[in-house]
């Protein structure tokens, strides 16, 4: 399985579509990788003018299993919590419209976006929360690689997370809806992630989207 080679057919279906999030070109080795690689958020080789992981094996060793860039692509992620009367911590997450799991709010970071305007715009999009304005604390973090289940060894990750923090709440917590690619969005109890884990399983027989469980036992173990 090491040396798989593998490109879902929704890469290739994209490509056929015209959509942005996926390379036209099928051999890597014809992309401007001087370009791509001053612009990498986290530094990766090249093998013979193929882009390698830096944090591979994947198990799928050439092509793009479930992604649709060559290389790293660059995601923001929203890390919303707050508290309600008691003092209790919510941490806000959406149910992933691709079977997925449960996930922080994010997606891609358009060509010349901010990442941090990025994570806040698909904060919106995916939750209708709009917190530019009303979050009284607001933090971007250093990019990190995350293990996406959909990458390979020449098409991977990497998120730019920005914690946003909205405070103790006399009342009920923000309304939230599930939009975008998001089948539903909702708070869940965060004492630390292991209450986020039993939650999801219990409410919603559910698991944490696995290229968020690293970071979010990090992030809740504040």
């Amino acid at each position: 399985m090491t040396g798989r080679t593998f490109t879902h057919p929704s890469v290739v279906a994209g490509i056929a579509a015209g959509a942005s999030w996926a390379d036209p070109e099928m051999d890597p080795t014809r992309i401007d990788w001087a370009a791509r690689r001053a612009a990498a958020a986290i530094p990766f080789p090249l093998v013979d003018g193929r882009p390698v992981n830096p944090y591979a094996p994947t198990g799928v060793r050439y092509g793009r299993n479930e992604l649709g860039h060559w290389g790293e692509a660059l995601a923001a992620d929203a890390i919303v919590t707050a508290c309600d009367p008691d003092g209790w911590r919510w941490l806000l997450l959406i149910e992933r419209g691709d079977g997925h799991g449960w996930a922080l709010p994010g997606g891609h970071v358009d060509p010349g976006e901010n990442p941090t305007h990025a994570a806040f715009r698909e904060l919106a999009e995916e939750t209708g929360l709009i917190a530019t304005h009303t979050a009284p604390w607001a933090k971007t973090l250093p990019a990190r690689y995350v293990p996406d289940p959909r990458a390979s060894d020449e098409a991977w990750m990497v998120t730019v997370p920005v914690r946003i923090d909205l405070g103790s709440h006399v009342g009920a917590l923000p309304d939230v809806t599930g939009a975008d690619d998001a089948r539903r969005a909702v708070w869940v109890p965060a004492v630390d992630y292991g209450c986020v884990v039993r939650h999801l399983a219990d409410a919603y027989r559910g698991k944490v989207f696995a290229a968020h469980r690293a970071l979010l036992a990090d992030i809740l173990t504040d």
